[in-house]
């Protein structure tokens, strides 16, 4: 058996601990001359993933640490060419390649299934990190420039430019990210968390390169990093990677990086500032009540704070969440409840949304009384047990999601490894549960921790954030005046050097680099084959599919339901008795006492709907209701009678918690759209093409997000628009259960036959339902060009183009053709010469869909210019076949991203049930490795026409006669 700490002669072994509930092994190594950390996780995944980290500490919000995350991955040392981050990318079967800054770290992961890629990508970012170009013209496209409207004509109005400065205008432009940014300011008054590290749009400018290269050389370097890695590749080989590519080369660094503890207050204090808003509510404050808490790296601190924020906050039934639910002082609970632990020093916040500006006293002495209160009268103890219980479940849960497991459990030590915390405790949980355990029977341990942690805490921050409906001009009026000043004072000489400047930069971006030097995989890299997953059909008068997989001791449950034919009314809020279903009382159980039940029992239960379009016609469709859990083994049985009861006998007459869950929905729809602009502006251009794509933009775009305003506006003035909702939902709930149902299992092979039986004896009296009409949307074919005015910073634009969809056989071109645009045009005319933060093009399949986006965008008209330009540049241009490559390298990479083990097997369920055969998914694969240069020439040609055109912005409402100058349809929340 290989010696798991078997270690590189330039490392020192320390440690190492197998982690029971994770089935890893954490190793822990030192490189013995500059000091750098090695974490290994080893385990026997074969998505190996990699993660550098080091300590970046601003000591203003000119965006130092963000921008030179931008501009080291712009060429290296080994790797001379303009932007190898993104042209590894195509060149990559990854899956995962990004760069993060947060508020005192820089870090930069991968992950890869492939033995080769993950190697090739090792040595790109070993180089990229610590042997940086940092070319100054890479510094003005990634941070900012001063740069003429008219790039050649220094008489034309100048400009900021820059990918970092726009997309921070964007991020700045979310009342969450200036609440977030406002708070912590306030909190940490003199360390680094006090400055916004993303940088502050009217601070980016004052940066200078020569400050960029300081902050490099400063941080940069081993003394100051830590290696984490994850996966079935030894330790000791990735060592000799690091040690041959970059560790022999330094020697320690005399001067650690380190953050200070902030200074304390010694009383409370309040303070207040704006928010840009289209409009002033009365009712459109946030308060927000926040504390200074100890250090994150003492595990004891850590996880008290953790238990006692879940304890209060966890879920509607927790003592200071149900208060502040149900409130009149506010519309919902501030997105800013819960405990920050990723910084040295943890902060814990409550508070409140949709408040009245005078009213900030009444919330802060509510959320005072209430703990208050609890800190007298105690908590139960099954409320703390259970508390401990999700503690556990999530430790052992297998995630999946957007980031590979591995790289989760990576960024979970992540922090603690940078502030030179114990990693291996902080992954391994089981021993502080138990601790935890032992000390929540003393029925003072809860009460203790609220009276010391936050009673007694004099280090208290209440903060009103109230909407300024003239921020927005002064802030646009501050850049234009500031300008308007450095312009006045330019030479004739600095005119020309800013115009030559322009024209440098525009010709480096142009020059075409010799891609050779970079490492790729290629075609014949690819898994000749899909994975194929084992499962077994149980038939009895519930149908049963169970899939065993390597779930660590969880089971997932999914009962499936065929979605009915359903009127208008029950169509429209589908979404809406979906999202309240888990959330509403059960029989004689109040929807408090089911919120305890689930915490008890599971992770949660969760109601969803599956609808996708026949791969034979678009507008037709399959549809199911599903009803989601997850549990520990031990609760298995437990769970399925809470999924079984909550579907069979949900109640629909708590009016007031509807009311409440419907202002809730609202805040988070609202909060989402600087975020998600880019997919809010693609499901806006896209809704004419079919009837599914049109119900998507009423449910969840621009549209949906002014019903849900629209609804809670008018439950707010009458129950009786609550009561006709509920009326809709009982009409649903009954179709629901008289229509057909299955159930779906994953767990280990082990628990199978437990498992199986526990959910034959459960459901065993669920009315099975019969055959019925079944779901079905009005076929819609129509083009839109439409404008959404919102309180933003910047655009999002979208073109979109009806094409054909399922099994047509243009379908793999245009899969194909979505990156090939990208890669070859739209990433240089809208990120780096544009100065969006991104750009690109893609194609659903389902609905037939080609859909141009930009994101974080200065730009509207040009962008939409530049996506024609894109469709030019496919048709006139000769293109290689190594681009082609590429393209063809992306779309299989995506196909073949892994997810965790019950995600694949919920994945190949439903790609099934929706028609999607194997069968069908190999002969799909194989056409997109087959595609051609010319096949690319021709879907372009036949398709991306004006005829099929329709195009949507989400903008600012200071675009208005523009966007009405161009015939836009314009539309407001």
């Amino acid at each position: 058996m290989t010696n798991r700490t078997a270690h590189h002669p330039a490392f020192t072994y320390l440690r190492s601990e197998f982690i029971e509930a994770l089935n890893v092994t954490v190793q822990e190594f030192e490189h013995t001359v500059t000091g750098a950390k090695h974490f290994h996780i080893a385990s026997d995944n074969d998505e190996n993933v990699f993660l550098v980290g080091l300590k970046t500490v601003p000591t203003d919000s000119c965006g130092v640490a963000h921008i030179l995350e931008h501009t080291v991955l712009c060429g290296s040392e080994r790797f001379p060419v303009r932007d190898p981050f993104f042209m590894m990318i195509r060149r990559s079967l990854n899956t995962f390649m990004n760069a993060f800054t947060s508020s005192d770290w820089t870090a930069y992961p991968f992950a890869s299934k492939n033995k080769k890629d993950f190697h090739n990508l090792l040595g790109v970012y070993l180089d990229a990190v610590f042997f940086s170009r940092l070319d100054e013209l890479d510094f003005s496209q990634e941070g900012h420039r001063l740069e003429f409207a008219e790039p050649t004509n220094p008489e034309s109005e100048l400009t900021f430019k820059g990918v970092v400065f726009n997309e921070m205008k964007g991020a700045m432009s979310s009342t969450t990210s200036v609440l977030w940014q406002t708070l912590t300011k306030y909190l940490f008054p003199n360390n680094t968390y006090h400055f916004n590290s993303g940088g502050e749009p009217s601070d980016i400018p004052d940066l200078s390169y020569q400050d960029l290269l300081a902050f490099y050389r400063t941080h940069y370097h081993p003394s100051n990093a830590v290696f984490m890695t994850f996966g079935d590749i030894p330790a000791e080989t990735l060592q000799a990677e690091f040690e041959e590519k970059v560790l022999s080369r330094f020697e320690r660094l005399d001067t650690q990086v380190s953050v200070p503890n902030a200074k304390r207050y010694f009383s409370p204090i309040r303070v207040e500032e704006g928010y840009a808003a289209d409009e002033v509510k009365e009712d459109g404050s946030h308060v927000v009540v926040g504390w200074l808490l100890g250090e994150s790296i003492d595990l004891t601190q850590q996880f008290e704070a953790q238990l006692l924020s879940n304890v209060l906050l966890d879920n509607s039934a927790s003592p200071l969440r149900r208060v502040l639910e149900n409130s009149d002082l506010g519309r919902a609970p501030s997105p800013f409840c819960g405990l920050e632990d990723s910084n040295k020093e943890m902060s814990f916040m409550c508070g409140l949304e949709g408040v009245k500006r005078e009213n900030t006293t009444k919330v802060e002495a509510l959320i005072l009384s209430t703990l208050e209160d609890i800190a007298q009268h105690g908590v139960p103890q099954e409320t703390v047990d259970a508390m401990l219980h999700q503690l556990e479940l999530s430790q052992r849960e297998i995630g999946g999601g957007s980031y590979p497991y591995g790289l989760q459990l990576i960024l979970a030590g992540l922090s603690t490894a940078v502030h030179s915390g114990d990693v291996i405790a902080q992954l391994d949980l089981d021993p502080v549960i138990e601790a935890m355990r032992e000390k929540v029977r003393d029925p003072q341990y809860i009460p203790n921790l609220i009276q010391n942690l936050l009673l007694s805490n004099a280090h208290r921050v209440t903060l009103t954030l109230s909407p300024d409906d003239a921020l927005e001009t002064r802030r646009n009026q501050a850049e234009k005046d500031r300008l308007s000043r450095i312009k006045a004072a330019l030479s004739d000489e600095q005119k020309a050097d800013i115009v030559a400047r322009s024209e440098a930069l525009k010709a480096r971006q142009a020059q075409v680099d010799d891609m050779s030097i970079l490492p790729k995989v290629g075609l014949e890299d690819v898994p000749a084959s899909l994975p194929v997953y084992d499962s077994e059909k149980v038939s009895s008068d519930l149908p049963i599919t169970f899939y065993p997989q390597g779930t660590n001791g969880l089971v997932y449950q999914q009962l499936v339901i065929d979605l009915p034919e359903l009127d208008e009314e029950e169509t429209e809020h589908l979404p809406l008795f979906s999202s309240v279903l888990t959330e509403l009382g059960i029989g004689d159980q109040d929807y408090l006492a089911v919120q305890e039940r689930q915490s008890q029992v599971c992770g949660g239960l969760g109601a969803s709907n599956s609808i996708r379009a026949t791969i034979e016609d678009r507008q037709d469709l399959n549809g199911y209701f599903i009803l989601s859990s997850k549990a520990l083994v031990p609760n298995v049985k437990a769970m399925s009678e809470l999924l079984k009861d909550t579907m069979m006998n949900v109640r629909f007459d708590e009016i007031a918690r509807v009311k409440e869950l419907v202002a809730q929905r609202r805040a988070r729809r609202e909060q989402s759209i600087t975020g998600q602009g880019h997919s809010l502006a693609m499901t806006a251009a896209s809704a004419g093409v079919s009837g599914l794509s049109a119900r998507q933009e009423q449910w969840g775009g621009m549209s949906g997000i002014r019903s849900a305003i629209a609804l809670d506006d008018a439950m707010k003035a009458d129950n009786a628009a609550v009561e006709n909702v509920m009326t809709v939902f009982k009409r649903l709930h009954g179709k629901l259960l008289t229509a057909k149902k299955q159930l779906l299992l994953v767990a280990e092979p082990q628990h199978e036959a437990s498992v199986l039986d526990n959910a034959q004896t459960v459901f065993a009296d669920l009315p099975q339902g019969d055959s019925q009409a079944a779901f079905a949307l009005a076929p819609v074919d129509t083009r839109v060009k439409t404008s959404w005015l919102t309180a933003t910073q910047v655009s999002f634009c979208s073109k979109s183009f009806r094409t054909v969809s399922g099994d047509h056989p243009d379908v793999a071109a245009l899969n194909v053709l979505g990156g090939f645009l990208r890669n070859g045009f739209l990433h240089r005319a809208i990120r780096e010469q544009g100065g969006a933060y991104g750009g690109g093009a893609s194609f659903d399949g389902s609905s037939g869909a080609f859909r141009f986006y930009s994101y974080r965008d200065p730009r509207l008209t040009e962008t939409l210019a530049d996506f024609d330009a894109s469709i030019e540049w496919m048709l006139n241009e000769e293109h290689s076949a190594a681009a082609l490559e590429e393209a063809i390298l992306g779309v299989i990479g995506s196909m073949d991203k892994p997810s965790s083990p019950a995600g694949e097997a919920q994945s190949d369920f439903y790609v099934k049930l929706h028609g999607r055969s194997l069968e069908y998914r190999e002969a799909f694969r194989a056409n997109i490795l087959a595609v051609t240069i010319d096949q690319l020439k021709a879907v372009t040609k036949a398709y991306l026409t004006k005829e099929n055109e329709s195009v949507a912005v989400v903008t600012s409402n200071a675009r208005r006669a523009e966007l009405e100058s161009l015939g836009f349809d314009i539309q407001t929340l």
